[in-house]
């Protein structure tokens, strides 16, 4: 059976080729500006990996939250650190937060799985 997560990542894939499937240049250069935002520049890809995800939670955004937790993971972030950084995202973003970090946990899960089983 297919995880919900791997799910994710496939239509996430398919998505992106059918938006970038165009000629509009609005769209190809914010999809670059993406790219280039999380980059090393005074602050590194790894610390942007958490300031998305908690911004994503903030913003209650299950695919960025995903997203980000799956950067966040491959960053070399440890379950606690992780874990530390939802829970500002919870005090930032108050209650209404509570189901977007029941999602997470369980894509977090997942995903320090899948990175176990790949060692």
């Amino acid at each position: 059976m297919t995880h919900p997560f791997e799910t994710f990542r496939e239509k996430r894939l398919a998505g992106n080729e059918k938006a970038l499937d165009t000629d509009n240049l609005l769209t190809k250069r914010f999809f670059s500006l993406d790219k280039q935002a999380y980059g090393d520049g005074a602050l590194d890809a790894k610390t942007k990996e958490l300031l998305g995800l908690v911004a994503s939670m903030v913003l209650r955004c299950n695919d960025c939250i995903d997203y980000h937790l799956e950067g966040a993971v491959k960053a070399g972030y440890s379950k606690t650190e992780i874990d530390e950084a939802m829970g500002v995202a919870m005090l930032v973003g108050g209650s209404i937060v509570i189901p977007h970090l029941r999602h997470a946990a369980e894509s977090l899960e997942f995903l320090f799985q899948e990175q176990q089983q790949t060692k």
